[in-house]
């Protein structure tokens, strides 16, 4: 097939599967592999103090005085700036911030971080914590549930989201008669949004728009995405290589059954390599939530509109799929490859401090101290390494942080490692081609998306997103009939669309 170099997607999954298949297995029911030591986290920082209050505020431009309420959370009402106001014809302020960069538009319990201090917690738990002990359907119920699961419980959990993993042959043949070389993340989108048409009993549109309020109708949901989501994006990565989709186990782990269908090339006695497995779950565990990010907020926003689960999951990934979030990673790898040798650092800090060069996987929009998440994936990178080989750019990975950290310009910028920093390398240590990358970001988000779905449906605050803009346009002109319109010098118009060779050979014969 044009366009895939099978070849080379052949040779790295082979030497994922060697290592699968060389590697010692644990013994049934010795657990998990130990892979993260047990390692010190933020747990002793106290928590924010009692904010609550009201500030005055005094509007030169008229000399009156306001007063706003200050919650306990340090949170001010937006809408008490309408009041504030210079006249009739004025229609109160409005706040202006683009990308908002301070701006709350949902109070949640789900997970909490403090960019400063270079904490991540989901419902209270250390993200250093769950990575060393817990299991990815374990957090995912912990996110959506709100506590950690007794064992019948999670019995009963994995039970449940195993029972939901096949996926509608409909979705499958939709998956197969995309393009060979269609990017993952697309067939992603594409099959996560089908699945509303594959089970209407789901949509509020079809149904009444009260269906959500059912728990039992929003549990189905839950579990079905849950269930689905590894083996959509195992058939789309099966697709890419030119193979038929392999059906789901139901005796494997969340992660064990992922890889697979990877790799089992249709051999039922197939076992993925648990030390591979448990990695990958770490990383599920990882990525599986992080507040109001851009793909987050997409979801609560489209669901506040009453759509239905799979439609707002789809909106979800595809605000992932952009390379400012969940494609960071490859960027990564690009910058690293480019560098090439530890020799070549010194010059290339110098051409990202002279803005000649970027800095990709340092920094993030949170983020003023080291990732939470990058350390432990840093951890993470020598326990594959061990299995499959070690990937000669951590070496040049290592290098650039510890060089980055002793130089005064990074430091005082606080720019530390991010999540993407080593992920990337690990993802191309197990054979993953980096257009794969953001679909094994994707699959552990669902848990976070569904956490934030299932909150906004039982928040009394809960409206439809319409945020309010500031117009910058004409105030007013009237209509003009065609024949007396003049052509604009000023303004914007269509440009030249190519017009391809094909067609000016149909324009060049007769009766075109």
């Amino acid at each position: 097939m044009e366009g895939v170099d099978h070849s080379t997607l052949a040779r790295g999954r082979l030497a994922v599967l060697s290592a699968h298949l060389s590697a010692s297995i644990d013994q049934p029911g010795a657990g998990y592999t130990r892979i993260l030591e047990s390692s010190s986290c933020s747990a002793a920082v106290a928590p924010p103090p009692n904010l609550k209050g009201s500030l005055i505020m005094v509007d030169e431009r008229t000399g009156k005085k306001y007063q706003v309420q200050v919650s306990e959370e340090g949170t001010i009402k937006a809408t008490d700036f309408k009041k504030i106001t210079t006249g009739k014809d004025d229609k109160g302020l409005k706040l202006y911030d683009p990308g908002y960069l301070n701006t709350a538009p949902v109070r949640s319990s789900i997970c909490y971080i403090d960019g400063d201090e270079g904490i991540l917690r989901y419902r209270g738990y250390p993200i250093e914590e769950l990575a060393e002990g817990s299991s990815f359907l374990e957090v995912a119920y912990l996110l959506l549930y709100g506590s950690l699961p007794s064992e019948g419980q999670l019995a009963d959990w994995e039970f449940s989201v195993s029972q939901h993993s096949a996926v509608p042959q409909g979705i499958l043949d939709i998956i197969q008669a995309m393009p060979h070389d269609a990017h993952p993340m697309g067939v992603l989108v594409s099959a996560m949004s089908a699945l509303s048409v594959f089970h209407p009993d789901a949509n509020p549109a079809l149904r009444g728009q009260d269906i959500y309020k059912s728990k039992q109708v929003r549990d189905k949901q839950i579990v079905r995405i849950l269930g689905k989501a590894p083996t959509i994006a195992a058939a789309a990565y099966l697709r890419m290589a030119g193979r038929p989709p392999v059906l789901p186990s139901n005796n494997l782990s969340y992660a064990e059954n992922f890889l697979y269908m990877l790799d089992s090339l249709g051999n039922r006695s197939y076992k993925p390599n648990p030390r591979l497995a448990r990695v990958l779950d770490i990383l599920f565990i990882l990525h599986a939530e992080h507040e109001m990010n851009c793909s987050t907020a997409a979801a609560r926003h489209l669901a506040s509109s009453g759509v239905d689960v799979y439609t707002a999951l789809a909106g979800a990934v595809g605000a992932l799929y952009g390379p400012l979030h969940g494609g960071a990673n490859e960027a990564v790898l690009k910058m690293l490859s480019e560098i090439g040798s530890v020799d070549n650092i010194p010059d290339f800090i110098e051409g990202v401090k002279n803005r000649k060069r970027k800095m990709s996987g340092f920094g993030h929009r949170v983020y003023k101290n080291y990732d939470p998440r990058a350390k432990v994936i840093k951890k993470l990178a020598e326990e594959v390494f061990s299995i499959v080989g070690r990937d000669p750019l951590i070496e040049v990975a290592i290098a650039l942080e510890k060089a980055a950290l002793s130089d005064e310009y990074f430091v005082k910028r606080k720019l530390y490692p991010n999540v993407d920093f080593y992920s990337g390398l690990i993802y191309r240590a197990m054979g993953f081609p980096t257009e794969f990358f953001p679909v094994l970001f994707a699959i552990p988000r669902m848990a976070g998306y569904l956490s934030h779905w299932r909150e906004s449906l039982d928040d009394p605050d809960t409206k439809i997103m319409r945020p309010v803009q500031v117009y910058t346009g004409v105030w007013l002109r009237h209509y003009m009939p065609l024949k007396e319109r003049m052509i604009s010098t000023e303004e914007d118009k269509l440009g030249q669309v190519a017009v391809s060779n094909a067609t000016r050979r149909r324009l060049a014969g007769s009766g075109a």
